[in-house]
């Protein structure tokens, strides 16, 4: 098991910036990639951002390239979503997930575990 706890929501401007964060804990050796999710209200969950614990390969949604950033802190298992230039359509409830693979980072059913979510608003 893996435990995901999120951290760093809240409400921003639009055109602000915000930093969210993901702890792991627990079997996090089984952990390959850390990806970054989000789903607004009546919509469906879609990839945001996505990095391998090992080096440095990233990947991000088209919608978010250049204003969006994930890091990583191995030494803390810890994931970051540095967030620039916030849109009101970026409003939603982000969560983190990891999988055991580095297949289809960007498909969030291949996923093994979740954080609960932390929440997103931007005001335009």
């Amino acid at each position: 098991q893996v435990q995901l706890v999120e951290s760093g929501g809240g409400l921003v401007q639009a055109g602000g910036s915000l930093r969210l964060s993901c702890v792991a804990s627990g079997r996090t050796f089984s952990s390959y990639i850390m990806g970054w999710f989000r789903q607004a209200p009546g919509k469906e969950r879609e990839f945001v951002a996505a990095i391998r614990w090992g080096g440095s390969t990233a990947y991000y949604a088209d919608s978010v390239k250049g204003r969006f950033t994930i890091s990583k802190d191995n030494a803390k298992n810890t994931v970051y979503l540095q967030m620039n230039s916030l849109k009101p359509e970026d409003t939603a409830v982000y969560y983190c997930a990891t999988k055991s693979t580095g297949l289809l980072a960007t498909r969030g059913t291949t996923y093994d575990y979740w954080g609960q979510g932390t929440q997103v608003t931007v005001s335009s």
